[in-house]
C-alpha cells in the first residue's frame, strides 16, 4: 500500500530524455575505477601521516555510506520506479555500505569485518560488473557507484589505515552473519516477492552468478564461493594470530 501512494505523489518525468545506457568499462565506469584507487591511496596515505584532515575524510565517507540508501530510495521515488524491490536496504551491499558507515564513525569491530568481508567478496564483484541500466550523470548512477566504491574503499582502509583487521574466530562470524543474512532476507522475499540478494533470479548484467549454474543451485554455490573468499581474505590474518600465538 505504502508503494502504491508513494507512485501516485511521485514527480512525472513523461517529456525527460531516455538517459544515456550504462555500458561494463565504458569510459565512465574506467573514471569511477580510477577514482576508487586514488581515493584508497589518499585516504590511507591521510591516515599513516596523521593529517588533520584525514578523520573529517573518514567520517565523511562514513555519512555518505550511511545516505545512499535513502538516496537511492529518494532517486527511485523522483523517477517513478520506487517499488518494495528496491526500497529497503536488504541486498548485500547494502548491509556492507550500513557496516562500513557504522565502522568509520565507532571502529565497532564486528562492523569493521563485515564491511572487510562483505565489501571485497561482494561489493568489489558489484562495482567491476555492475547490475546497473543508465550512465552518467543519471542520479542511479552516482549513487549506486557512491555506495559501491565507497564499502571498497572503507573495506581497505580499516584493515590498512585504521588497524582493525579481522579478529580470531571471523572466520566462523562471518559464515554466521552471512547465513543469518541469507535465511532473513528469503524470508523478506518471499513475503513481499522480491529479489534482494539474487536470491529468487540472477541480475540482468553478467556478473560472476552466470557461471554458478541455475536457479535454486546457483544460490548454494553463492554460499561456498562467500566460504572460498572469506577464506581467502582471512588467511593472512590467521597466519599472522598463529605467528603470534607462537611467539
Amino acid at each position: 500500500m505504502m508503494f502504491v501512494l508513494l507512485s501516485k505523489l511521485r514527480p512525472r518525468h513523461d517529456l525527460a530524455p531516455m538517459p544515456a545506457s550504462f555500458h561494463a568499462f565504458s569510459t565512465s565506469h574506467q573514471i569511477v575505477l580510477m577514482l576508487t584507487v586514488l581515493a584508497i591511496i589518499g585516504l590511507a596515505i591521510s591516515r599513516w601521516k596523521n593529517l588533520p584532515i584525514a578523520p573529517v575524510l573518514e567520517r565523511l565517507l562514513g555519512t555518505t555510506l550511511l545516505l545512499t540508501w535513502p538516496l537511492a530510495v529518494w532517486v527511485y521515488w523522483s523517477h517513478g520506479t520506487l517499488e518494495a524491490n528496491n526500497a529497503l536496504p536488504c541486498h548485500f551491499c547494502d548491509i556492507a555500505a550500513i557496516s562500513g558507515g557504522i565502522a568509520l564513525w565507532t571502529r565497532n569491530r564486528l562492523a569493521c569485518e563485515i564491511v572487510y568481508f562483505f565489501g571485497l567478496a561482494g561489493t568489489l564483484q558489484g562495482l567491476l560488473t555492475p547490475n546497473l541500466e543508465v550512465d552518467f550523470p543519471h542520479p542511479r548512477f552516482l549513487v549506486f557507484f557512491l555506495l559501491h566504491a565507497g564499502v571498497v574503499v572503507t573495506a581497505l582502509h580499516v584493515m590498512m589505515a585504521l588497524k582493525c583487521p579481522p579478529r580470531p574466530g571471523a572466520l566462523r562470524r562471518m559464515f554466521g552473519v552471512t547465513m543469518l543474512y541469507t535465511v532473513t532476507i528469503a524470508a523478506i522475499n518471499a513475503a513481499l516477492g522480491t529479489n534482494y540478494g539474487f536470491l529468487c533470479h540472477k541480475p540482468a548484467q553478467a556478473s560472476l552468478m552466470d557461471q554458478l549454474g541455475p536457479w535454486p543451485w546457483y544460490v548454494g554455490s553463492l554460499i561456498l564461493l562467500c566460504v572460498l573468499f572469506y577464506s581467502l581474505l582471512y588467511l593472512p590474518f590467521f597466519i599472522a594470530h598463529r605467528r603470534q600465538t607462537k611467539r
